[in-house]
């Protein structure tokens, strides 16, 4: 006798025990991230801090690293995720709430050597079509970025191009310089 087994609901997936790493729910599967690495963790910190250090004093905006972010009928956990400061979601208290039930306004991504380039791409085409205003593909075996702007618009940046920043942040910031961060 065979058992049938239903697919997972998102508000199903939701109430399930945190896994480590951290799981995501994309397109009705689960999906497990890779566990980051040297080069992964080291360009997820010096990000965070490249634009919190600029962005946050302001409140323009705040980089955080690992948030899962629901909507779109995906729950998605970027390497980072910027949100502007007036949409951070907050509790009626004033506190930040825990839960981000919204589109990120930027994504970044951080290839790991064992991940699908194809499959991080469409978190972030995703994060594109529900809203996201840039999104950024770093791979660091390539030391190449991948932009992804409004309309799924993708350009490919290598070397001392300059890298487009959310509006307002006063960051600027070369490929060359991102991957500068991983010579010690």
């Amino acid at each position: 006798m065979s058992t049938i087994t239903q697919p997972l609901t998102l508000e199903e997936f939701l109430k399930l025990p945190e896994t480590k790493p951290v799981s995501e729910f994309i397109n009705g599967e689960i999906i497990q991230k890779p566990m980051p690495q040297g080069e992964h963790s080291l360009l997820q910190g010096e990000l965070c801090e490249a634009i919190n250090r600029v962005a946050k004093p302001q409140k323009i905006a705040i980089a955080f690293p690992e948030l899962r972010c629901t909507f779109g009928g995906d729950a998605i956990v970027p390497d980072i995720v910027v949100f502007r400061w007036e949409r951070i979601p907050l509790r009626p208290s004033g506190r930040i709430a825990n839960r981000f039930e919204i589109h990120p306004d930027w994504s970044i991504e951080i290839l790991s050597p064992d991940q699908s380039q194809t499959k991080v791409l469409g978190k972030l085409l995703h994060c594109s079509q529900h809203g996201t205003e840039l999104g950024w593909l770093i791979d660091p075996e390539e030391e190449s970025i991948l932009v992804v702007f409004p309309e799924q618009r993708v350009q490919l940046l290598r070397g001392t191009a300059p890298l487009p920043i959310l509006s307002e942040i006063e960051l600027e910031l070369t490929v060359e310089q991102v991957f500068g961060w991983l010579r010690l």
